[in-house]
């Protein structure tokens, strides 16, 4: 976003987003540009993290499954092919040294945790930890002030509310 395609801060206080999703004075939009993409490269490396966890519980799954695939070949005959299963691929490493735990384990104390670090240090010098600028001001460019559902905050709604958009529009 340009300096000048930014909010109007004449709007009321309360037609805008709260103070932690509003740039801080002085801080120009490459700034605010640079820290969007590092968010969104981290939201990139969440999504990959899934993924292992996905691998993790799928290949937990399937050595699991192969108990019972070692105990059909046995009651059909095929002892060899039982005996392979059972000493060459239940509880094989799958990654040289590592079970799929270890690799989780690995990816989360090292490169995981350094990217959050990093951004978060990111966040800290340079507009003091707040989260998602570039995403607060993309909102505030996109949607329709004044009407129902477009609010830049949460309603506060009463204990007794229905959950979902205030009604109204």
């Amino acid at each position: 976003m340009r300096d000048d395609d930014r909010p109007d801060d004449n709007r009321p206080e309360d037609d805008g987003p709260d103070d932690e999703h509003r740039r801080p004075a002085g801080v120009d939009d490459r700034t605010v540009g640079a820290l969007g993409r590092l968010s969104e490269a981290l939201e990139t490396v969440e999504r990959a993290r899934g993924h292992l966890y996905g691998l993790h519980q799928m290949i937990g799954h399937a050595d699991l499954m192969l108990d019972d695939v070692v105990a059909q070949f046995r009651a059909a005959g095929h002892h060899h092919l039982a005996d392979r299963i059972e000493t060459d691929l239940i509880g094989r490493n799958v990654i040289a040294g590592r079970w799929t735990f270890q690799i989780v384990e690995d990816f989360d104390d090292g490169y995981y945790a350094r990217f959050r670090e990093l951004d978060r240090q990111a966040r800290t010098e340079l507009v003091g930890g707040r989260r998602h600028l570039y995403e607060a001001e993309m909102k505030e460019r996109r949607r329709s002030h004044g009407r129902p559902g477009h609010e830049a905050r949460p309603v506060e709604r009463g204990p007794d509310a229905e959950p979902g958009p205030p009604s109204g529009g």
